[in-house]
């Protein structure tokens, strides 16, 4: 049987693979110590876990509405008030299974065959590919290193067409934990106006900042702008909860109407334990992310330093998310590798380390380094990649 056509061209996941080739040498024996992974080494908090066993005991554990259920809706719209003092209404919010699924089912709705969406470069492996999986066109807008890979609202208007509908703004971003200013989306936001692009507001990693710089939503900034932005968040980074599988998005009730109406044809509804998680997760008065941020800023400082002090390899200091985002290329040319994929593979094979190559992302001259965890390893990882570097060098 000949595949679809439209699954014909998709990537694999570089971070999904990098990791599954990670824990393949693992179960050979080897001492891998894996970077590539996009979670938090905590496990979930113990209330969120009571929470889940007490739906279950309660007998929570029928369908629940597509959308998500009301009192989840009520705590996320009280999240939104509270961090941005933004109001949404239940109607405007859509509960999803993850994050990933909320911007999958958002480009489903809003794309039309040949739509352009603007994604900044370095961008998130899997935007481009949910782009195509809707018809629509990735146009890429390469953010330079010395700008902290953000794009300015002049590079996002020379990308702008008449095929123009949205543009990508992920803020802290993955892959390189940059995050945009309030000048610079007040500025974006302007341009986004003048020509009527929908903004998709991706803010995962809004709770993981390591500066005194706040996170702000481009949707907070004016009424117009939170007219036309819709925010894509979850409880995976900010409750150490990637698992549970429980993301939003909150926007105009046209869209999450929408949104609603394909959830119900394709999932049905978020699994319904996991809501009542994620319920307890923004309903109580502990603050998890305090002690989260804490492990990764102190986690960040160690690390940065350590890669930073390879021959060959520069980085940007990250501002949030969990990653290093260096760039490797002339480690990798010295070390006589014709590219930064080929550098990483033998790096792996040679002292077992896994990173992620920067091409998945974008960025073909850098490579993707988690630091969710423990700084033993994170220690040991950067000593084994400074042995490889400069061996290989020698030769």
């Amino acid at each position: 049987m000949e595949l679809a056509n439209r699954v014909k061209t998709l990537s694999p996941s570089s971070t999904l693979a990098i990791t599954a080739k990670a824990k393949e040498l693992k179960q050979q024996g080897h001492d891998v110590i894996g970077l590539g992974a996009g979670e938090p080494d905590f496990n979930t908090p113990d209330y969120i876990l009571e929470a889940a066993k007490k739906a279950m005991d309660d007998g929570m554990t029928k369908y629940t509405p597509s959308g998500g259920i009301v009192d989840l809706k009520k705590a996320i719209a009280a999240k939104f008030t509270n961090d941005s003092e933004l109001t949404y209404a239940n109607d405007q919010i859509i509960v999803t299974t993850g994050a990933k699924h909320a911007l999958y089912t958002l480009f489903q709705v809003i794309l039309n065959k040949g739509d352009e969406v603007i994604v900044p470069s370095p961008y998130w492996v899997s935007y481009p590919e949910q782009i195509k999986l809707a018809e629509g066109s990735p146009v890429f807008v390469q953010a330079s290193e010395k700008n902290h890979f953000k794009i300015t609202p002049n590079e996002l208007e020379e990308a702008i067409t008449d095929k123009t509908k949205a543009v990508v703004i992920n803020s802290p971003s993955n892959p390189t934990g940059m995050m945009y200013n309030k000048d610079e989306l007040e500025k974006i936001g302007k341009v986004c106006l003048k020509h009527n692009i929908l903004i998709i507001s991706d803010e995962i990693y809004e709770k993981l900042i390591y500066t005194e710089k706040p996170h702000t939503s481009i949707a907070s900034l004016s009424n117009e702008l939170k007219e036309q932005t819709v925010i894509i968040n979850g409880v995976s980074k900010s409750h150490a909860m990637t698992g549970w599988r429980i993301g939003y998005a909150a926007g105009s009730k046209e869209i999450i109407k929408a949104m609603t109406n394909l959830a119900s044809h394709s999932t049905s509804n978020p699994t319904s334990i996991a809501q009542y998680a994620a319920l307890a997760a923004y309903s109580t008065e502990e603050d998890t992310t305090l002690e989260l941020k804490q492990v990764f800023s102190d986690r960040l400082d160690a690390f940065y330093d350590l890669i930073n002090d390879i021959p060959g390899i520069s980085c940007v200091k990250p501002e949030g998310a969990f990653y290093l985002f260096p760039n490797v290329k002339e480690a990798a040319t010295k070390n006589g590798f014709t590219s930064v994929d080929e550098w990483v593979t033998a790096l792996l094979e040679e002292e077992k380390v896994a990173l992620v190559p920067g091409s998945g992302f974008g960025s073909p001259d850098n490579a993707r380094l988690s630091y969710a965890l423990s700084l033993e390893e994170l220690t040991e990882a950067a000593k084994r990649i400074k042995r490889f570097v400069v061996n290989n060098q020698s030769k």
